[in-house]
């Protein structure tokens, strides 16, 4: 009876403990906010995480936001892989990027604005000693260290020589304290302007190397070419292996690109691929008798996977890696000797893998990589890799932005937890998978949607589609800022990987060559909201519309297919590809790879892929959102739309941010601008 009655008492026990524990859970989660509008300035990421060659440290960028300069903060920490401690580096009122590490682990080699301009910098750990090594006129970018770590090489913007017809131009002499206008700028060459940028300097990219302990750089190439992207090192350090497109015409022929040798001693160069397609991103094995790169086809279409190539450094004889595989390979570094480490993005994720230098099957690491630097689940991540088998990543899911994560001897573990202050504090909207098929042609559409936080699904719930841009990019399972603010704000959000989205195979990308925009997409996005509303929990009589880019095209062009949304917001979008195509930044590649001619010879293609030619039907209250100083999209695309609306007397607003690119949310404030001014368009037109 005692047993009994002792064994009474602990089952008591337990259910009090139990119910303990779920009360303190459910209070916990009760105390919980929704994301806010605010919270954006509180948010950290991890990139560029660079692992030391003997595997012992990696040291990253962190991003961090600054609320009193509405800017972001990028400071250099250091992490222990064996403790997971960290420590920081650089983390002060400058900027500080490009950390990489010394060949013998000893120190890292960085570019900071700590002097004033962008220039690189040694840091001796040992020593805790820095040294500035360079005085250059601009920023370099590309930091590689030689294998004897005697040198630096990099590459730069280097002014071109001024031309005939400047150089003609009569300039008269300004008297004395007069104030005349400023002088013209003249602008001769085919690329001459860029998004962030603006109009360029004629310039080209050369590469370039400076000792490590501090000097005169020198200049290795030359031409009215651009060098650079990935710098590989010969083992010997006397050379640097590098891609470039050095045709004359190569303005025109976007999607050429050779690999090239250059000696350090002499700059005398070496071609080492001559085929159509790009050539890119070259990296030596170990012993240095392997060449790893990547090639894309050279056909004009808007979109190739890239391959896995290995280029044999003795005889230059090349063999391709998993020619089969319906994938676009991305950044390929070694392991070890005889492996070969890559990314790939697959159905939504962006995953790391390996496979034998001598061929064979793709092994995957980890599918969690990730920044979650965009205010949107675009995916994106870096990694990087040693010789003693370490790979270290940034780390990114739905419910955490990228953290420093780690891999070795077949297990992945998460090193950072940079939000976790922040999400401790706030319920996020949940996660959801979900797949249908287009009403057009059956075709499977895969996607995900996001419940408001305190979801209940016996209630119902208006839904707002968010669709993303390229169009030949990819949304995945990824913390997005913007779209958890809307879910905070009571919305399900629901936004899918459409056709013409990578990370499903080329022939799934290029269902939308030549249809962009088009019923075809359209319908990818309706059979959405219809598979949405088939779950019960949707409000049919409150549906919404948004997307950027691409994403605002599809927005604009949806409404003049369509009266069933109460209101859109199209941020930055294309509305006329007419007058866009020969405004915007990127007329080059835009006309050549994605259209079957020149504008005034296919005007009607050209015309039915653009939104204003469908304005007569639009009935749906349409916010126009974008930057006054975007050049990919630019201003008036936008002003078109709203006048037009305004003409046919359809509610419609334009707010323009000053200063802003096409990456529009690209400061703390403005993301939030862009959230805040499309949850009010929408709360307008609530039934």
């Amino acid at each position: 009876m005692r047993s009994r009655s002792i064994l009474n008492s602990m089952l008591m026990l337990a259910l009090l403990l139990t119910v303990g524990f779920s009360t303190a859970l459910a209070q916990e989660q009760s105390n919980r906010q929704p994301f806010a509008a605010e919270d954006i300035f509180a948010l950290e990421y991890a990139n560029d995480v660079q692992v030391s060659p003997n595997g012992e440290h990696i040291v990253y960028v962190r991003h961090s936001n600054d609320i009193m300069q509405d800017s972001t903060r990028r400071s250099l920490w250091l992490v222990n892989v064996k403790s997971g401690e960290q420590t920081p580096l650089f983390a002060d009122e400058y900027q500080h990027s490009s950390p990489r590490w010394s060949p013998d682990s000893k120190r890292i080699a960085f570019v900071s604005n700590q002097s004033g301009s962008n220039q690189i910098h040694v840091h001796w750990l040992a020593e805790n000693k820095t040294a500035r090594v360079s005085d250059l006129r601009s920023g370099p970018g590309n930091l590689t260290w030689s294998p004897n770590g005697k040198h630096l090489a990099f590459s730069m913007e280097v002014l071109a020589p001024v031309t005939d017809f400047a150089r003609s131009v009569y300039r008269p002499k300004r008297p004395e304290g007069a104030r005349w206008s400023e002088p013209a700028i003249i602008s001769e060459r085919a690329y001459y302007q860029a998004d962030g940028r603006g109009f360029l300097e004629s310039a080209y990219r050369h590469i370039f190397v400076v000792s490590s302990e501090g000097g005169a750089a020198r200049q290795l190439t030359s031409g009215d070419y651009n060098h650079g992207g990935t710098l590989a090192w010969l083992p010997d350090s006397t050379a640097i292996v590098f891609s470039a497109n050095r045709r004359d015409d190569w303005e025109y022929r976007g999607l050429e690109a050779n690999l090239y040798q250059v000696e350090v001693a002499d700059g005398r160069l070496t071609e080492l691929t001559n085929e159509s397609g790009r050539q890119t991103s070259p990296a030596f094995s170990p012993d240095g008798r392997s060449l790893v790169f990547l090639h894309s086809s050279g056909e004009r279409k808007p979109y190739r996977n890239a391959k896995l190539r290995v280029m044999n450094w003795r005889n230059k004889e090349v063999t391709e890696l998993l020619t089969d595989f319906d994938r676009s390979v991305e950044s390929p570094a070694w392991l070890n000797g005889n492996t070969i480490v890559f990314q790939y993005a697959d159905r939504g994720q962006l995953k790391l893998a390996r496979v034998s230098a001598r061929g064979g099957r793709i092994s995957d690491l980890t599918s969690d990589v990730g920044t979650g630097s965009n205010g949107r689940p675009y995916l994106g991540g870096m990694f990087s890799a040693s010789g003693d088998g370490v790979v270290a990543f940034t780390h990114g899911n739905a419910h955490q932005l990228g953290n420093v994560g780690v891999w070795q001897g077949g297990n992945a573990q998460v090193l950072t937890r940079l939000n976790e202050d922040l999400f401790s504090q706030r319920e996020l909207g949940e996660v959801h998978e979900i797949t249908y098929n287009s009403s057009i042609d059956n075709t499977e559409i895969h996607g995900w949607y996001i419940t408001p936080p305190g979801f209940d699904p016996e209630k119902e719930y208006p839904l707002l589609v968010e669709i993303h841009g390229g169009p030949h990019l990819a949304y995945g399972p990824y913390f997005a800022a913007e779209l958890q603010r809307y879910a905070a704000a009571g919305y399900v959000v629901f936004y899918n990987n459409y056709r013409g989205s990578s990370s499903y195979g080329k022939d799934f990308a290029m269902l939308l060559d030549g249809k962009y925009s088009s019923p075809d997409d359209f319908a990818d996005h309706m059979s959405g909201v219809d598979a949405m509303i088939a779950k019960g929990f949707i409000d049919e009589q409150n549906l919404f519309i948004t997307g950027g880019s691409a994403g605002g095209i599809a927005t604009a062009y949806a409404v003049g297919l369509t009266d069933r949304f109460n209101a859109a917001v199209a941020t930055n979008p294309v509305i006329n590809w007419v007058s866009k195509v020969l405004t915007a930044d990127s007329y080059l590649g835009q006309i050549a790879n994605q259209f079957p001619g020149m504008p005034w010879e296919e005007h009607e293609h050209y015309w039915q892929r653009s939104p204003l030619s469908l304005v007569g039907n639009v009935t749906t209250p349409t916010l126009m959102f974008v930057g006054e100083s975007d050049r990919r999209t630019p201003l008036s695309d936008s002003q078109q739309f709203y006048q037009a609306l305004k003409l046919q007397g359809v509610d419609t607003a334009l707010v323009r941010v000053p200063g802003a690119y096409h990456g529009v949310s690209g400061r703390p404030s403005r993301m939030i601008m862009k959230i805040e001014h499309a949850l009010a368009w929408f709360e307008q037109y609530k039934k």
